[in-house]
């Protein structure tokens, strides 16, 4: 392996100059630092606005009679990307290997381990320094009254805790189909390391989180050889697929390389609801669409999780602004509906089956988004409903959460059917260095009918009452973009017509 790695590198070596390394290195560094640059201003603005706004007033009007502290609330965020990082890492290996060291070396009578702990090593390296960094802006806006190095203290006590998860997550890759109970086990250990970072200004959370993170990935290195190799196999696919989507800015490809096997609860019940007769070639293709839906349809877990958050955002005593617990929730939205378009990601990679159907695209297109758009629509009307109950947006608020419901579903099919991004066209220069813009546009096809559909329902939520102007503009956006997602031709997924 360490032969492997040398030749392999002095072959990369021998085909990069100076002058070509030194020009990807300036424009990196340059790039870099625009984007810090741009992130800090940011930060330091909205913590400016955080600093002055009033907690009871800044807000959306919400009377709830019991408002969730500030302290609680960036607590379960916390556990959220915890949760966040333990289920991507049970899905991306952690332990793996890529196609061609499983070809050539898992075959070989050889211990595993040590072909195992390199690329681990690099990942925990890299998730380490990787989160350390990301929770730095997260710490400087929820602890307003903390010195630098208090943040620095937290950030780096939350990168302990994720190299924990991480070892966590790799002890539960060996018996590959994991129990419930050890699942459960896992989702509780980390409420107390969500609770670590935010001890700030102290040094014992420190240490406690580093002493687990060091016991569990001490036992997760000792185990990384007794993995099976189908499933080292497994999450090396599914890493090389994420990657490689992540690099050509391809979200379909990233939930596409997520996507679980069917819920045999799910897939048993989609069975017996498929096999009644239908009554015509359209009613057929909606229950054929339904039945994949409900087995290919991940568990109801996140978009609950989601609601919630949005929820506990609303009800804080955080101080947030106004405008970013719409930013908040039109992120959720956008995030719950991407979730939604399994089926419409599965069928987009092979158009022509829908083309042999007797129906018109438009019709194949209706069907496609029956089941996204209930979906969304029942989504909204919880979290409208809830909000209606707290006393924001009155009695008519949920009827527009149903509509925009209806809209987001649009925008799911619109997302999921999206064609790939057209590589040829060349970047834009900017400031920051070469911006691919043709590919950042086709990036937001979908998310941009997404954020349109709950735009009414923002402002609702802005003034205070759901006016019959506003309902009146719900209906005709989410009536426009959904007529306009089913009448528009759309493109294969994968070529040009």
């Amino acid at each position: 392996m360490s032969f492997t790695r040398r030749q392999s590198r002095a072959y990369n070596r021998s085909l990069t100059s100076f002058g070509d390394a030194f020009a990807d290195v300036y424009t990196s560094v340059l790039a870099l630092g625009c984007a810090a640059a741009i992130a800090v201003s940011f930060v330091a603005a909205l913590r400016g606005e955080m600093v002055r706004a009033d907690p009871l007033s800044s807000g959306v009007a919400v009377h709830s009679p019991v408002a969730v502290p500030a302290g609680l609330l960036w607590v379960l965020l916390t556990y959220g990307a915890l949760a966040g990082i333990l289920m991507a890492a049970r899905r991306l290996g952690p332990v793996a290997v890529t196609g061609a060291q499983g070809a050539w070396w898992l075959p070989l009578p050889l211990d595993r381990g040590p072909m195992m702990l390199p690329t681990f090593r690099r990942r925990i390296i890299w998730v380490g320094l990787g989160s350390t960094a990301a929770y730095v802006p997260f710490s400087i806006l929820t602890g307003l009254g903390l010195a630098p190095a208090e943040h620095a203290l937290a950030a780096v006590t939350f990168g302990a805790c994720c190299l924990a998860v991480l070892g966590i997550a790799a002890l539960l890759q060996p018996d590959g189909g994991t129990p419930r109970w050890a699942l459960t086990g896992a989702f509780l250990a980390l409420a107390p390391l969500a609770a670590l970072p935010a001890l700030a200004g102290r040094m014992w959370p420190l240490a406690v989180s580093a002493l687990a993170a060091a016991l569990i990935l001490r036992r997760a290195l000792h185990r990384a050889g007794a993995v099976p190799g189908t499933d080292l196999i497994r999450g090396g696919n599914v890493s090389g697929h994420a990657g490689a989507s992540v690099f050509f800015l391809d979200t379909n490809e990233l939930l596409r390389s997520f996507a679980g096997p069917p819920r045999p609860v799910a897939a048993s019940r989609a069975r017996r609801f498929y096999a009644r007769p239908a009554g015509s070639p359209f009613a057929g293709l909606v229950k054929a669409d339904v039945a994949a839906f409900l087995r290919l349809q991940p568990p109801v877990v996140v978009p609950l999780l989601w609601l919630a958050a949005c929820l506990a955002v609303l009800v804080s005593d955080a101080g947030l602004p106004a405008w970013m617990q719409l930013a908040f929730i039109a992120l959720a939205g956008c995030v719950v509906a991407s979730g939604m378009g399994a089926v419409a990601r599965r069928t987009a990679l092979l158009p022509e089956l829908d083309a042999l159907l007797p129906l018109s695209p438009a019709s194949v297109r209706t069907s496609r988004l029956l089941m996204p758009a209930a979906a969304l629509a029942l989504w909204m009307a919880l979290l409208t409903g809830a909000l209606a109950v707290l006393g924001a947006g009155g009695p008519m608020l949920p009827v527009m959460g149903i509509l925009a419901g209806a809209g987001m579903g649009a925008g799911c099919l619109r997302g999921a059917t999206r064609p790939p991004a057209d590589w040829t066209l060349p970047p834009v220069d900017t400031p920051m260095g070469p911006v691919p813009r043709a590919q950042l546009s086709a990036l937001l096809r979908g998310l941009d009918v997404t954020v349109l559909s709950l735009l009414p329902v923002g402002l609702a939520l802005f003034v205070g009452q759901a006016v019959p102007v506003l309902v009146l503009m719900q209906a005709v956006v989410s009536l426009v973009v959904v007529l306009v997602v089913l009448l528009s031709g759309s493109k294969p997924a994968y070529g040009r017509q």
